[in-house]
C-alpha cells in the first residue's frame, strides 16, 4: 500500500508539472501575450515577428470574403506552434482596388494602405522586434509588398522587414496533380486549390454547392500586346472568381497547406538566426552617410 501511495504521489505531481507547463505556454499571437511576458516573447522569437497580411474580398459565391485572411493567419500560428515567433493580429489592409464592384470588399485608399503598412512596422520595431517576416495571403498584394520593402532603404531602420515566398518543386507538384480534378492554368481564384485549403483549415465556411453558382472562367475581354494595365483582372474576372471551386477536396487544401507551412518553418528559423541582414543594412548606410 505504501508503494502504491508513494506512486500516486508521484504521478500527481508529474500531471501538476505537466499542467503548469501547459498553463505557461508562452502563446504565440501579439495580442495573447500578457506585458509580463513580453520580454520571454523577445527572446524565445529572438525578436522575430511575423506579419500575415490577407484581405477582405469576394471569393467567388462559395468561400468566406475572409478567405486570405482566415489562410494566411493559419500558415502563421501553425508554423509558430514548431518554431517559435510573434504573430501579429489580423491585417487585412492590403489592395484590393480591382473588386470594389463586388460586396464585402473593403478597399482603402492607396496613401492609407502605404500608412498603416509602415507604420504597423515601425511599432513592431518600437516594441522591440527587429525581425519582421511578412507573409501574404492575397494575389493583389506582392507588388505592393516588394516596393515597400524595397523603399526600407529610403532611411535607416533599426529593423529589417522580409518577405516569405512558399516555392514548388517537382515532387510536389506531382503530388497535387495527383488529387487535382480542374485545369491548374485556369485555377487562379477562390477555384480549386484555393477552396480547397479553406475546406481543409475552415469547411464549416465553405459552401460547394454554390460554387457553380457564378462562372470562374477567363472572359479574355481585353487584349493588347505586351502592355499591362489595371483593369486586366476585371477584363478577364468580372465575377471576381477565377478557376472551379467545385471541384475542392480538403486532402488537396491539407497538402498545398502542409507544404507551405513547412518552408514558412524553414523560414523563421533561417530568420531567426539571421545575423547578416541587420549588419548589412548598418555597412550600407554607413557608406550612404560618407
Amino acid at each position: 500500500m505504501k508503494r502504491i501511495a508513494i506512486f500516486l504521489h508521484s504521478l500527481c505531481f508529474v500531471i501538476f508539472i505537466c499542467l503548469q507547463a501547459s498553463a505557461q505556454k508562452l502563446p504565440t499571437r501579439w495580442d495573447e501575450i500578457t506585458a509580463a511576458d513580453w520580454n520571454n516573447a523577445l527572446t524565445k522569437s529572438s525578436k522575430t515577428c511575423i506579419l500575415p497580411i490577407g484581405i477582405l474580398e469576394k471569393h467567388g459565391p462559395h468561400v468566406p470574403v475572409g478567405s486570405d485572411l482566415i489562410r494566411v493567419r493559419e500558415y502563421a500560428l501553425r508554423a509558430t506552434q514548431k518554431e517559435y515567433a510573434v504573430v501579429f493580429p489580423d491585417y487585412f489592409y492590403g489592395q484590393i482596388n480591382e473588386a470594389k464592384h463586388q460586396p464585402g470588399v473593403f478597399a482603402l485608399p492607396e496613401r492609407v494602405v502605404w500608412d498603416l503598412l509602415e507604420n504597423t512596422c515601425d511599432e513592431i520595431a518600437r516594441n522591440g522586434f527587429n525581425k519582421i517576416i511578412i507573409v501574404n495571403g492575397h494575389g493583389g498584394n506582392p507588388e505592393l509588398i516588394k516596393y515597400f520593402i524595397q523603399t526600407r532603404l529610403e532611411k535607416e531602420r533599426n529593423y529589417a522587414v522580409y518577405f516569405f515566398q512558399p516555392s514548388s518543386d517537382s515532387a510536389f507538384n506531382k503530388k497535387v496533380t495527383v488529387l487535382r480534378h480542374s485545369d491548374a492554368e485556369g485555377d487562379q481564384h477562390a477555384g480549386e486549390k484555393e477552396t480547397s485549403e479553406v475546406l481543409y483549415f475552415r469547411p464549416e465556411l465553405v459552401q460547394l454547392d454554390s460554387a457553380k453558382n457564378e462562372s470562374g472562367k477567363n472572359q479574355d475581354r481585353l487584349s493588347i500586346p505586351n502592355v499591362y494595365t489595371g483593369i486586366w483582372w476585371y477584363a478577364d474576372f468580372p465575377n471576381h472568381y477565377a478557376g472551379e471551386g467545385d471541384k475542392a477536396t480538403a486532402a488537396l487544401g491539407k497538402l498545398v497547406a502542409d507544404h507551405t507551412i513547412s518552408q514558412l518553418i524553414d523560414a523563421v528559423k533561417a530568420i531567426k538566426s539571421d545575423d547578416k541582414t541587420l549588419k548589412l543594412q548598418k555597412e550600407f548606410f554607413d557608406r550612404v552617410r560618407k
